[in-house]
């Protein structure tokens, strides 16, 4: 088993206390299983997080490397049309913020299958994808999307301003909570932005997984859980100001950051309020995650009996969203072929695989109606309003839907 534990903060060095949370040995969120390959075992990786009191960095204490997470990846952006709708907002509206055009540049870190440059693109704005995942790189490429099969950081940084030039905006949707160089990650930041550019990271937010028990988004890849008090921090590290900061709804609430070359703009007011707010709700200490650990417990309980009380009354259960988040909940729940008879999904990639560890077929969503499961524990919960707007044929011929956090709830 190739897994590193850290001592020591990844990103200030101190050295780290226990965990708050440990989930125990996990298979790889991301690792899903085809039929020949039935027989094989997985490979367990510990997971557990903690916090640093120096720099109130959440992080995972045992890491996987990255090769290992992302040879081949079977995330495609593109099949959430609600996240594609988030994609296409953010497009506009930074075009319209930064007055972007033809003679503008726009590079993306972790582009994915181009779900958001194309928005760019569409707009004649130049860019420039950067995915480590060959494969879906490749399909980014097959949709004229210019994209770099490379991990981003210190070394392909010459590359970017050779081959494209600086950029007025470097977005990084959801990659800062998979990178466990991050100094260097962002000290690569500035070198591929112009000197009025801005570099714009979202991510989950720290305070929503605490206040929602979103303990499932919790995986192997998302080394960081990031509040802004400690984003500050690492900014300010790497040479960048922290300058503007508004929340978004996705997965389950997220900040959206904008990082500048020092002394470009003046400090927005959205970022003081929120550090305060923080500092208040206790994510600058210990206590509070040591609160969440224990939320953690009971819905994990709560959701185990709802389950299995509907089961022993002849209740017949299938899941929706081959998520990484999912892999979690069920591993970690112990929910498998015994409760669950299957799991569906958009992704043509997933389907006809199996979810890691608890070993789940994966369908198409057509399954539901086919079979008609009574109940439909929602997996990928952060799209529950979409899902259920797809659903409406099983919702009308007597299905139900499980919400399972922040409490579990039929509905």
């Amino acid at each position: 088993m190739i897994q590193m534990k850290s001592k020591t903060c990844l990103g200030c060095f101190y050295p780290l206390p226990q965990p708050f949370l440990d989930l125990g040995e996990m298979p790889l969120a991301n690792a899903f299983f085809r039929p020949e390959q039935a027989g094989q075992k997985e490979e367990p990786f510990h997971l557990a997080v903690a916090y640093c009191p120096n720099c109130h960095l959440v992080q995972l204490t045992d890491l996987v490397p990255p090769e290992k997470l992302f040879g081949e990846y079977l995330y495609f952006s593109s099949y959430s049309d609600a996240f594609l709708a988030h994609a296409k907002a953010m497009a506009q509206s930074l075009t319209e913020r930064f007055q972007l055009g033809p003679e503008s540049r726009v590079i993306e870190i972790a582009s994915n299958d181009g779900y958001l440059l194309q928005y760019f693109q569409q707009r004649g704005i130049p860019v420039l994808g950067v995915e480590p995942a060959k494969n879906i790189a490749a399909v980014a490429e097959s949709r004229g999307i210019p994209t770099l099969n490379r991990f981003f950081g210190p070394d392909v940084v010459r590359g970017i301003q050779e081959g494209f030039g600086p950029a007025d905006l470097v977005i990084g949707n959801n990659v800062l909570a998979h990178v466990p160089t991050v100094n260097e990650f962002l000290q690569a930041v500035g070198p591929c932005l112009k000197q009025t550019g801005t570099a714009v990271f979202e991510f989950p937010y720290v305070k929503e997984l605490l206040d929602r028990t979103e303990f499932d988004t919790i995986y192997h890849e998302h080394v960081f859980y990031y509040s802004l008090t400690a984003m500050r921090i690492l900014a300010q590290r790497a040479g960048l100001e922290l300058h503007d900061v508004t929340r978004q709804p996705v997965h389950g609430g997220s900040l959206r950051v904008f990082l500048q070359h020092k002394g470009m703009s003046a400090v927005s007011s959205n970022v003081t309020d929120l550090l305060a707010e923080e500092k208040a709700a206790g994510l600058t200490g210990l206590d509070r995650y040591t609160a969440f650990s224990r939320d953690v417990a009971v819905l994990r309980d709560d959701l185990v009996h709802l389950l299995r009380d509907l089961k022993a009354a002849g209740k017949r259960l299938a899941a929706y969203g081959a998520a990484a988040k999912g892999s979690t909940l069920l591993n970690y729940c112990g929910i498998g072929p015994e409760t669950l008879d299957f799991v569906v999904d958009r992704s043509p990639y997933k389907q006809g695989r199996y979810m890691p560890g608890e070993r789940l077929p994966i369908h198409a969503p057509e399954r539901l109606l086919e079979v008609m499961p009574d109940y439909v524990l929602l997996l990928a919960w952060n799209f529950a309003d979409e899902i259920m707007a797809q659903q409406q044929a099983y919702y009308r011929k007597g299905g139900k839907f499980i919400i399972p956090v922040p409490k579990p709830k039929i509905v």
